[in-house]
């Protein structure tokens, strides 16, 4: 066992902090799951992760704070144009170029505040173990335990802290591009787009209930005189 940066998780997000000696951290991208028994299950973090830029930054510098974790567990369900948990994927297996993630297909996958050295130390200490597209607690915490019982060393390096700027001017390997009212503009687009998906998912959700509604209210019907039929038939 390390010991962790202090204070850490050095950055805060959208996820509940475990055990700091365990050596699985668990991203659940588009997903909102119960972060809570997960962590209770022997995971040092659990939550989302639902942009394939400052989002995947944040994770990346509380998994290199902490020596500890050596596994990233990616699950949930991918978000919408962000395509955080394959960019995820990406960033780990092929780094940057320029600042942008090789092979990443999210709209824009711009690291801005890690360095060449933090994204190395990120494919070194950690194996992405995944399983995206699974939402199910039970299957994910016992991952989190398998994992956890291989009873894999801590890093053979101290905590590396990485400050992270959410205004765009972050140290480390700065891209313009991530920040320029460009690309600022494309994200707010899309953000409206994955808000029109949504509203269009639930609308159809509906309709399609509505017409289930229908159908088994016909079917209630026909069944009903059918049976009034043979009732009647048969006292004849």
């Amino acid at each position: 066992m390390a010991d962790a940066a202090a204070g850490w998780p050095i950055v805060q997000g959208d996820f509940h902090v475990g055990d700091s000696k365990s050596s699985v951290a668990v991203v659940t991208m588009g997903s909102h799951l119960d972060e809570q028994a997960i962590c209770a299950a022997g995971a040092a973090l659990c939550g989302s992760c639902k942009t394939e830029n400052l989002g995947l930054e944040k994770i990346l510098a509380n998994v290199v704070s902490n020596p500890n974790i050596r596994y990233v567990l990616t699950c949930g369900t991918e978000v919408k144009g962000h395509l955080s948990g394959q960019s995820f994927i990406a960033l780990h297996a092929n780094g940057v170029d320029g600042g942008k993630i090789v092979g990443s297909k999210g709209a824009i996958p711009f690291i801005e505040n890690l360095d060449d050295a933090a994204i190395k130390r990120f494919q070194a200490q950690v194996e992405i173990v995944d399983i995206m597209e699974s939402e199910d607690v039970g299957a994910i915490s016992a991952k989190v335990k398998e994992l956890n019982a291989k009873g894999t060393e801590a890093f053979g390096e101290g905590p590396m802290v990485i400050e992270i700027s959410e205004g765009g001017s972050g140290g480390g390997a700065a891209v313009s591009a991530a920040a320029s009212p460009q690309f600022l503009e494309i994200e707010e687009k899309l953000n409206a787009i994955e808000k029109k998906i949504e509203f269009a998912d639930a609308e159809i959700a509906q309709r399609v209930g509505r017409k289930i509604g229908r159908d088994i209210g016909i079917l209630y019907g026909i069944v009903a005189g059918l049976m009034a039929y043979i009732l009647i038939t048969g006292l004849l």
